[in-house]
């Protein structure tokens, strides 16, 4: 079972990682808001995983 990126425990597929963090109530839909928050120049982010589709 997949390890849940929040939480210490298994991954039960609640989705709360997918969730904006600017709006709870809606989807992350990649608009990098979040990341010109402040009067910076830029911000950064560390990725930890890119997890890409299978090809079929």
């Amino acid at each position: 079972m997949k390890q849940c990126i929040i939480y210490d425990r298994e991954c039960i597929d609640c989705k709360e990682c997918l969730m904006c963090d600017l709006d709870s109530s809606k989807v992350c839909d990649n608009c990098e808001k979040c990341l010109h928050l402040d009067d910076k120049e830029y911000n950064g982010i560390i990725i930890d995983e890119i997890i890409a589709k299978e090809k079929k």
